[in-house]
């Protein structure tokens, strides 16, 4: 859908002329399309529109939950119990009391529950697409058949010829054709904030990078001033917006590790359930037993093993999870990803507003600092102490650092690192002035803060001319601005033309010129021109510096000496200006910016730098403790992004930055090579993040990408964890994320990587409690009738009980255990790695025969004890009920020792996690409840026991505690470390 067929081979239009493109579309800039050309066109293409990919149907998604293996066997499990208690039913069978189907009632009802769980969990559909949309102009004006008229944006084809204005989305790809100061902003699409002055006449070379390409314009992007007339290229899905929504939904999502992780436990449990299951029925039967006895135990052990409460438990722990990130600004918009950060092994940070303040800070000026009665000297130093090369040539220039940190107008101006007034040189003065003079923006404080109304570079130089005494508003009264040559990306300058004002100075009783600029001017000269600009373009136009209190020419030893410092400034990373002025007898005529901005005279260079966070260092540091790789991605000059990596530590001065040209280059081979060993990429454009991201995947790193523009969604959709920014970003880029800084900060990435850790610490533990007990109930039930044991120790009902509430609240409790001193002082654990890695299966399976023999110890010694005690109240079957609140209570003293992996249980303080203790003391008090109220024996088929068979649970139960406790020594002396 483009207009490629409409020529030989697809057109790089940025390459043609407007002729050339016109012919090419087979149309005219006067007359348009004739509306059957325009029908033509859309039957060929297709309506101007993005197209959307099938996606799973909210049914589909609702009915793929139950496809997974735990909730099939289940399932089974509910049919099988419903089958043998309709048996029952209708023979008669049912004990006095009993309600048929109760199992297969509560055991569907957790299927239901936790399809319901995981269908909220996957159900929220992506609206990236939908964001990218929006973006679209519904009506444009365009040129048929010589008429101009407005039509739906969907009925654009390639070929229309298109007009905009101020205010306007634009609505599908284009050659400018004419052009009247047509400025757009493409942020949406390149992430650069500064509005483009497009240029109708120009044509460019084919390579040349999207956002450079003036000529052109782009769907979705907005007009800030102007007009122009557009020849339709692109629509739909061919236009450049069009191709991110292509790349968008090409993007596959992967399973989370978590998500992984239970396939893979899942998969297990039910495996080796059902080779016990067949293991219990043939030894059954083979000692004759009754099927019917063999199959209630099959259906006990399979419930046994499927741990009902541990979907819910997980839901819950990630939830937790999100809300104590909000706190710390880091909005989660789906919920696996809590636990997915953790996982981290790489984070691609942009640079600007992430790992900076987005706020330019001026850090040196370097300008001539005699003051009126001294002697020249020439003892040059820079911020960090070192000396720059001297000049033959004695200019009584130096560099002053300035402190300070963002638009606060408040900081000291440093020389040669003391401390000094920049009222005791003139030509700082009458540079600050520059500064504030030759600016469009406005400082002003806002419930305590200070913020620029304008553009961040020129917000910098006011707020310095403010840290030296020179306010904004009062030199605008001094000296009113008459006239302007404004700056465009071609002159690289601006200069402002200001009327000298008398004023009121205090020394005499007459009208004067404010003294800080009264050196400047004649009596006969009643303006000033202040030039600021390129430091080269501005030199070059100079021949006088200002130095003491008068101009003097300027030879060639001084030219190369600022050129070199220019280039020092620069090399640190610094954006430099060079500042000029230039006395005036009468205001130059407009247009005559060529003659007029020439004889300046040369005032200074200012540096400036979007200065890092504060925060961000000791986050970076925190990273390489953690065994994390930070990595920056910016749009900026190379030398720029090499000093913020370097200051922040993310890379060494040594190490090696990759361009965006060098990059387009690479094949993705050799991109894949390098992508380990580049921790600094410049210049880089939206696109190419997507490849830097897979890059990293194929080398096995689970990355963490941030982004703000649409061009980034792709990218954002593709990694790991995909980061927008709360403050900066689009909402397709949100959309596409899986959490969004609220702060814009790097070191928020860094603390939701901490909390992920926390949370899939937590979910190990919890597992762990979980399953090693589910271990033990299916040893027991399967113990029973090979022991030759009548009936089954536990119903499905009860098994619920013990997995949803006995195992389920103090599996919650522990899910907000706090983070370990150690957790980010270690490598992440590899996301790949099994859910039983590191010991967790072996503690499973070893903590889960420790129940085993613990009950079937009790269960046969209770089995004999309830022949030998009877009584009127005293039921035969209590045994199953001793077994049934033995292993309910040793879960109890499981969780408080499983709290801590190394430290015994005596040795922890009991209120850092009192969701544990409280959750413990319930649960005992609920399983009492069980046992010794009517209306709950009768429905989970509980029996009453005595005082001493209650103790003997207890006591038996208080086993598992010691020897957890126990183990906790064993491994300390020998030294070796459990999981």
């Amino acid at each position: 859908m483009s207009a490629h067929s409409l020529s030989e081979k697809p057109a790089a239009w940025h390459s043609l002329e407007v002729d050339k493109s016109l012919e090419l579309l087979k149309t005219s800039s006067e007359t348009g399309l004739s509306p059957q050309e325009v029908q033509q066109r859309l039957e060929q293409y297709g309506p101007n529109e993005l197209e959307e990919t099938g996606g799973r149907s909210a049914w589909q998604i609702l009915i793929d939950q139950f496809t997974n293996i735990m909730l099939l066997m289940l399932i089974a499990v509910a049919i099988i119990s419903g089958v043998l208690d309709l048996i029952a039913w209708q023979q008669g069978t049912l004990k006095p009391g009993e309600l048929p189907f109760k199992d297969t009632i509560a055991i569907l009802a957790i299927v239901v529950l936790n399809g319901i769980l995981g269908y909220v969990q996957e159900s929220r559909a992506e609206k990236a697409l939908a964001a990218l949309k929006k973006l679209a102009s519904p009506n444009v004006r365009v040129l048929r058949d010589g008429r101009l008229v407005e039509v739906p944006a969907q009925e654009l084809v390639p070929g229309d010829v298109m007009l905009v204005e101020a205010g306007v989305h634009v609505a599908a790809d284009g050659r400018l054709i004419e052009e009247s100061n047509l400025q757009i902003r493409e942020s949406a699409l390149t992430g650069e904030a500064e509005a483009v002055n497009k240029q109708a006449k120009v044509t460019l070379p084919e390579e040349t990078s999207l956002g450079d390409r003036v000529n052109l314009v782009f769907q979705g992007t907005e007009i800030v001033q102007g007009r122009g007339k557009i020849l339709v290229t692109n629509t739909g899905m061919q236009t450049e917006l069009g191709k991110i929504a292509a790349m968008l939904q090409a993007v596959e999502s992967e399973p989370t590790p978590l998500q992984q992780r239970m396939t893979q436990l899942g998969n297990v449990l039910v495996t080796g359930s059902l080779i016990l299951v067949v293991i219990v029925i043939g030894i059954g039967l083979l000692r004759g037993g009754n099927l019917q006895e063999l199959l209630e135990v099959s259906l006990s052990m399979a419930v046994a093993v499927v741990p009902e409460s541990l979907p819910a438990v997980i839901t819950v722990t990630l939830a937790l999870g999100t809300q104590r990130m909000v706190r710390r600004n880091a909005l989660i918009r789906k919920l696996p990803a809590v636990e997915t950060l953790g996982s981290v092994t790489t984070i691609c940070s942009d640079k600007t507003g992430t790992l900076t303040q987005n706020k330019m800070v001026v850090q040196s000026i370097y300008t001539n600092v005699s003051a009126p009665s001294s002697s020249p000297s020439n003892n040059l130093i820079f911020e960090d102490g070192n000396r720059p090369p001297q000049s033959q040539e004695n200019t009584n220039n130096q560099f002053l650092s300035v402190t300070g940190s963002g638009y606060d107008p408040v900081g000291e101006f440093q020389l040669q690192g003391q401390k000094t007034e920049p009222q005791e040189y003139p030509a700082l003065q009458a540079l600050l002035v520059a500064c504030s003079s030759c600016n469009d923006s406005f400082l002003q404080q806002d419930k305590g803060q200070w913020k620029i109304l304008g553009d961040p570079t020129e917000g910098a130089l006011v707020t310095l001319a403010a840290k030296g005494g020179i306010e904004k508003d009062q030199w605008d009264s001094k000296l009113p601005r008459v006239a302007e040559f404004p700056f465009s990306s071609e002159r690289k300058r601006m200069s402002v033309i200001c009327k000298v004002e008398p004023v009121e100075t205090g020394v005499s009783a007459i009208n004067e010129v404010d003294p800080i600029i009264s050196h400047l001017v004649q009596p006969s000269e009643r303006y000033l021109m202040f030039t600021k600009g390129s430091p080269e373009l501005i030199l070059a136009r100079c021949t006088h510096i200002y130095q003491g209190t008068s101009a003097t020419p300027i030879n060639e030893g001084q030219r190369s000496e600022i050129l070199a410092e220019n280039d020092t400034m620069a090399s640190k990373g610094l954006r430099v200006l060079g500042f000029a002025y230039k006395p005036l007898a009468e205001i130059p005529v407009e247009g005559s910016d060529e003659e007029s901005e020439q004889e300046l005279v040369w005032l200074g260079l200012v540096g400036m730098l979007d200065a890092p966070r504060p925060e961000v260092r000791a986050a970076v540091q925190e990273c390489r403790d953690a065994g994390i790789r930070p990595v920056m991605i910016t749009g900026d000059h190379q030398l720029t992004a090499r000093a913020i990596a370097v200051d922040l530590g993310i890379a060494q001065e040594s190490d090696r930055a990759l361009t965006g040209q060098e990059l387009q280059r690479m094949s993705d081979k050799e991109l894949e090579e390098q992508v380990d060993l580049v921790s600094i990429y410049a210049r880089v454009a939206p696109e190419h993040k997507l490849r830097i991201v897979q890059a990293l995947q194929r080398r096995g790193r689970f990355v963490a990408m941030t982004g703000d523009g649409v061009n980034d969604a792709p990218a954002l959709k593709q990694a790991d964890i995909g980061i927008a920014m709360g403050i900066t970003g689009t909402d397709v880029s949100k959309e596409a994320s899986d959490m969004v800084l609220l702060d814009d900060n790097f070191a928020t990435i860094v603390a939701a990587t901490k909390e992920g850790r926390v949370v899939y610490t937590n979910i190990r533990r919890f597992i762990k409690y979980i399953l090693g007990s589910n271990i033990g109930e299916v040893i027991t039930i399967a113990a029973a009738p090979i022991m030759g044991l009548g009936g089954v120790p536990l119903t499905p009902l009860q098994i619920l009980w013990m997995n949803l509430v006995t195992d389920g609240l103090p599996a919650l409790a522990l899910a907000v255990e706090p983070a370990e001193p150690d957790v980010m002082k270690r490598p992440p654990f590899s996301p790949r790695e099994s859910i039983f890695a590191r010991g967790l299966g072996s503690y499973m399976i070893r903590i889960g025969i420790v129940f085993a023999i613990i009950s079937i110890i009790l269960m046969a010694w209770a089995y004999n004890h309830v022949k030998v005690v009877t009584g009127d109240d005293l039921s035969p079957e209590r045994w199953k009920t001793m077994v049934f609140t033995a292993l309910c209570i040793a879960q109890m003293g499981h969780a408080l020792a499983i709290r801590s992996n190394s430290q015994l249980t005596i040795e922890m303080n009991p209120f850092s996690n009192p969701y544990v203790l409280a959750a413990v003391v319930v649960t005992s008090i609920l399983q009492l409840l069980l046992v010794y109220v009517p209306p709950l024996q009768a429905f989970f088929g509980t029996h009453y026991l005595t005082l001493q068979e209650l103790g003997i649970c207890l006591g038996f139960s208080a086993l598992m505690f010691v020897w957890i406790e126990a183990e906790k020594l064993f491994f300390r002396l020998t030294g070796k470390k459990i999981v």
